[in-house]
């Protein structure tokens, strides 16, 4: 397996994740939403990612979703795209479709308006693990829309982190 570098400037964070998943030979799947590719981003910013990083998928519309992540159409008709469950069933989409240890998901409203009844801030974060473990964490993030996306990659990566590790976010 490659050495995990810092080579340049990447996010400290996605050295981190790509550490934790290697020392556990695991790995992780993407499915992301209001961050478009950011988190697949950041993640790919390492030396040496292909070891860990199995691929994301964009489902930036709501179709798209269940489309390609097997989001339940009756569930985004009665909640929207902004809703836990929906990260819950992105996350586990991403791990089933790319074959991955982990499935980390990410939807919300980065605004400038609010979507699905949510305030534009609102963001889940799906984590799917081994033996079918699901875990949602609900953010509300402040700041422009650039901001906001920019939060939810670190705050998804955080999770992430803590969920590989066994470790309480702080």
């Amino acid at each position: 397996m490659p050495e995990i570098e810092d080579g340049g400037p990447v996010h400290r964070a996605a050295v981190d994740v790509h550490r934790a998943l290697a020392a556990r030979s695991a790995t992780v799947a993407t499915a992301e939403s209001l961050t478009g590719g950011m988190i697949g981003a950041v993640l790919t910013s390492v030396a040496g990612a292909s070891a860990t990083f199995r691929g994301g998928v964009i489902a930036y519309a709501t179709q798209a979703k269940a489309e390609l992540l097997g989001v339940r159409p009756a569930l985004l008709a009665e909640h929207g795209a902004v809703h836990p469950d929906v990260a819950h069933y992105m996350a586990v989409g991403a791990r089933r479709a790319l074959v991955a240890t982990y499935g980390l998901a990410v939807t919300g409203v980065a605004g400038p308006e609010p979507q699905d009844g949510r305030p534009v801030g609102t963001v889940f974060v799906g984590v799917a693990g081994p033996d079918d473990q699901v875990t949602v964490r609900e953010l509300r993030l402040a700041g422009d829309r650039a901001g906001i996306r920019g939060a939810t990659v670190e705050e998804a990566l955080r999770t992430l982190l803590a969920i590989v590790t066994g470790t309480t976010l702080k």
